[in-house]
């Protein structure tokens, strides 16, 4: 186990401000005591100074895991956030989204959730905004990205063969775009 390299905590850190933005300083200093980012086999790990004096008795292979594992890098050296992060990270998430009961079930076992299956959003919510969503008893679901499709209307008239393409893009987006697995949220308007 050891800490994170510059590079590391630099791609770590980006992604996570994606969703908690200037609240970051929150996870390391916290009112219980001091918490800080470690890494073993990929995996990173939030833990406690106390416990981290306390496992540097115990040998590398020995040791399985240490604190929360907040995620992983890839072999392409990307961070991917991991569920187990999510009860640390939903009190100081900037943005949040509420999904009404019909939709979680969807939402959970990876699909889009429609806009009819939105609760709640915060306001001012841009595109492409990192979100924690919420069930609508205020219990965290997940982490994700938020993406909004425009639904081409039946029977649009189109001044311009231009037009016309462009609407072709977009239909082509909203069909054949990212089919996430959980990794983002699509509202279909």
């Amino acid at each position: 186990m050891r800490p994170l390299t510059e590079e590391e905590t630099r791609v770590m850190f980006e992604k996570i401000a994606k969703y908690i933005g200037e609240n970051l300083q929150l996870l390391v200093d916290r009112p219980d005591g001091t918490y800080c980012f470690r890494l073993h086999n990929d995996r990173v790990y939030y833990v406690s100074e106390k416990i981290l004096k306390l496992a540097a008795n115990i040998s590398g292979d020995k040791l399985v895991s240490l604190g929360t594992c907040f995620g992983k890098f890839t072999k392409t050296h990307k961070f991917r956030l991991h569920i187990t992060a999510l009860d640390y990270l939903a009190p100081y998430a900037k943005y949040k989204v509420w999904i009404k009961p019909g939709a979680e079930q969807s939402f959970l076992y990876g699909n889009h959730v429609l806009k009819s299956g939105l609760g709640r959003i915060t306001e001012n919510t841009c595109q492409y905004q990192g979100v924690v969503v919420y069930s609508m008893a205020d219990v965290p679901l997940g982490t994700h990205i938020l993406l909004r499709y425009k639904r081409p209307e039946i029977g649009d008239s189109f001044a311009n063969s231009s037009q016309v393409q462009l609407k072709k893009k977009k239909k082509k987006c909203l069909h054949s775009g990212k089919h996430s697995t959980g990794k983002n949220l699509a509202i279909l308007t």
